[in-house]
């Protein structure tokens, strides 16, 4: 498995709420959903992901409330608020900013003229 804990660290939050933003989930989902999508290449540590959640919700981003499961542990859900959707968009646009400007220095692509 790759390591991208570096280049990540920063991205963790807008990638749990781009899990959230698709419906509310609990941590081990959210974790299995991101190996899964990520082909195996990422998998939060569960302290990173939970200190993620605490950080998320402190801000408001997301809520949690406790599942009615009939069999098994209780599980903790999170969902995301209307501030954390607006956070994530604007996380999501940046992200596509800073992934173009990524590509063209990496690329060594010549920047265009209204943009110098």
């Amino acid at each position: 498995m790759l390591n991208y804990s570096d280049i990540l660290r920063g991205l963790t939050d807008t990638i749990i709420l781009a899990q959230l933003d698709k419906g509310d989930s609990y941590g081990y989902q959210i974790n299995k959903t991101i190996s899964e999508l990520s082909e195996n290449s990422l998998e939060l540590k569960e302290a990173t992901l939970y200190t993620s959640f605490r950080r998320l919700e402190e801000s408001k981003l997301i809520t949690s409330y406790w599942g009615d499961e009939n069999s098994g542990a209780r599980r903790r859900y999170y969902s995301i608020t209307e501030k954390g959707k607006q956070a994530f968009a604007e996380n999501r646009d940046d992200w596509e900013k800073i992934q173009k400007m990524v590509t063209r220095l990496i690329s060594r692509l010549e920047l265009p003229v209204s943009q110098k």
